[in-house]
């Protein structure tokens, strides 16, 4: 009997356990990464060092300079976008609201920044009229215009997202419908396309932009909802 009921007790333990939710993994870190070798005791050991988004500095939309460190402290979601875009950009502008309006709760930590390929079109003021006309009335959504070649090298290299002249495109200009989820530390730790190239929206990697960052704010910053 006492067997009996100790093989009951471990069977309702091990049934319990399983219903409990598993910690999820951390992200991972994307994108370029040095390898170091150190030795110790006469073992060779290896650490992979991720590299983080360059030192940046733009014009946001009220014609004031910003970089990095204006953002500091926030975990940033990305785009790269042109005013001028007649095809897939409003789409994308439409979603990134809809992660606005998703990841609510997080709005004092997240700061969304917009990136104009096309700076000799977008202007300040340009943007500024850009973004009153979409409704966002977000303090911490920054719509950036600077250097153009800079621009399309920190997209591609950095932001793990195609942005650059392409003559065949609607616009002159063509670049990805992803958006990139960088942490407080500047690293990469996601890359979803949410607009597909046909313009159509890819549910699947908009709900996973949403997990991600949920995920992010509960297990490496300790995130309690208020």
């Amino acid at each position: 009997m006492l067997k009996n009921k100790s093989n009951w007790i471990l069977l309702c333990l091990l049934l319990a356990y399983s219903c409990i939710e598993q910690k999820p993994n951390r992200l991972p870190f994307l994108g370029n990464y040095d390898v170091t070798y150190q030795q110790q005791n006469g073992k060779t050991t290896t650490d992979t060092i991720y590299q983080t988004i360059p030192d940046f500095s733009f014009f946001n939309e009220d014609s004031v300079i910003v970089n990095n460190k204006t953002f500091e402290g926030k975990v940033w979601i990305s785009e790269f976008f042109f005013a001028a875009c007649p095809s897939i950009c409003p789409i994308m502008n439409t979603q990134l609201k809809n992660v606005e309006k998703a990841l609510g709760q997080y709005k004092q930590d997240i700061h969304y920044l917009s990136f104009t390929i096309d700076p000799s079109h977008d202007t300040p003021s340009v943007l500024k009229t850009y973004k009153q006309k979409l409704g966002i009335n977000n303090p911490n959504w920054s719509f950036l215009t600077g250097n153009e070649s800079f621009t399309h090298q920190l997209g591609i290299e950095h932001f793990l997202i195609f942005a650059g002249r392409e003559e065949d495109a609607l616009g002159g200009y063509a670049h990805s419908g992803a958006f990139t989820l960088i942490d407080k530390k500047g690293y990469v730790r996601g890359v979803y396309e949410v607009v597909q190239p046909d313009l159509s929206v890819n549910k699947k990697e908009f709900k996973r932009l949403i997990k991600d960052v949920k995920t992010l704010f509960t297990y490496e910053y300790n995130f309690q909802p208020q």
